[in-house]
């Protein structure tokens, strides 16, 4: 079809109108402006904390640090806030519970490793304590993977080597086997315990000796990891993932990092340490195996239900000795009267120990300081 100069003239003046509509049209309104960056969370000079979180659609928010809640109020902005008291100086894990739900706190990229609990951390600082960072030397902390011949399985572990560690060098350094807790990873000790931080303040004010701390991934039996599965509360499965722990430290991690790193290879250069399952897992392994081991630490420790079975014969003639056995709780840990019962029965069989009890909880803040306590005292 051909198009003709009306048509032409037609199409033209459309376009014209077009426009000339267009241009008259007020200009579209600018977008809105991004609400404010939300900080949280925030410590004060005095050592209170303020907690933020913008959730307009929420009804009811708690923010929960450590079994203590703490509700929160919505402004007119659907911004939620809280203001604590003042804190002592220390590193909290908490948590923001919303609508019943528990989330990590988005305005803060400090996590805490964990397979089983949701939490950020909170870092109120305060001066000479063991786990802040100071100008003294620093070593360095390393990521190893391997395959456990025991479980089956690939996992990891993590090893400090202290300031002036010299891997082409000839001397050769105690190790310090460090266990983590129930739900915990192998990261634990080092993210959330600070055990580096406190090696290297130790170390450089001569209160501890040079020494390599191994964090091993501490689960014989991974399965017991399971949230919807019976965990602790299957005795067999307990038991199970201890023997296969104590099993892969012996035959896969310590021979890994004796072949990897210049250490001593004898007993009296060898300890054994951790927290709450880990505690149980030391005392498992160290009044077990001696031959490997001649310092044991036990924080909070998940101690055997019947000792007679899971120490056989055990008394103050068992050798090889030990050079410690060093067993702490926090006064108000719900494993306190397990291990006050767990000291009486030592103390019938007339075996050395030392007994620590501290003010505290099961939590992260004993089990720092019970670590910055134990380590002047290893291998001296």
């Amino acid at each position: 079809m051909k198009r003709g100069p009306t048509t032409m003239t037609s199409a033209l003046v459309l376009i014209v109108l077009a426009a000339t509509a267009a241009l008259a049209q007020p200009p579209a309104p600018p977008p809105p402006s991004p609400p404010p960056a939300v900080i949280s969370p925030e410590v004060h000079p005095d050592r209170r904390v303020t907690f933020r979180l913008r959730a307009p659609n929420a009804r009811e928010v708690v923010v929960e640090r450590q079994g203590v809640k703490l509700a929160m109020e919505k402004d007119e902005q659907g911004l939620w806030t809280v203001t604590t008291g003042p804190l002592e100086p220390d590193i909290y894990g908490y948590s923001f519970v919303v609508d019943g739900v528990t989330h990590f706190d988005p305005s803060n990229p400090a996590t805490v490793p964990n397979y089983l609990y949701t939490a950020s951390s909170l870092h109120v600082p305060g001066p000479s304590l063991p786990w802040e960072a100071g100008a003294v030397p620093r070593g360095e902390v390393h990521h190893h993977f391997h395959h456990s011949a025991v479980v089956g399985d690939d996992r990891d572990f993590y090893v400090y080597t202290p300031p002036g560690y010299d891997p082409e060098g000839k001397k050769r350094y105690p190790v310090l086997y460090l266990l983590h807790g129930f739900s915990d990873d192998a990261r634990a000790w080092t993210e959330v315990g600070r055990a580096h931080v406190i090696l290297d303040n130790l170390i450089a004010s001569g209160k501890a000796r040079p020494m390599l701390v191994v964090m091993p991934f501490g689960y014989g039996a991974p399965e017991i990891l399971s949230r919807t599965g019976p965990q602790f509360r299957d005795v067999a499965l307990r038991q199970r993932n201890q023997q296969k722990f104590r099993e892969t430290l012996l035959q896969d991690v310590i021979p890994t990092v004796e072949k990897l790193y210049h250490v001593s290879a004898g007993r009296e250069s060898r300890a054994v340490a951790g927290l709450s399952m880990g505690g149980g897992e030391s005392l498992d392994v160290g009044l077990n195996a001696r031959d490997h081991f001649a310092w044991v630490g036990a924080f909070s420790s998940a101690v055997p239900d019947d000792p007679d079975a899971a120490f056989p014969g055990l008394n103050a003639n068992t050798r090889p000795p030990l050079r410690l056995l060093w067993i702490a709780c926090g006064t108000e840990d719900f494993l306190t009267a397990a291990n006050r019962k767990f000291w009486d029965w030592l103390q019938a069989r007339q075996v050395p120990f030392t007994k620590i009890e501290t003010p505290g909880g099961h939590t992260w803040p004993v089990w720092r300081r019970n670590l910055a306590a134990l380590a002047p005292l290893l291998f001296r």
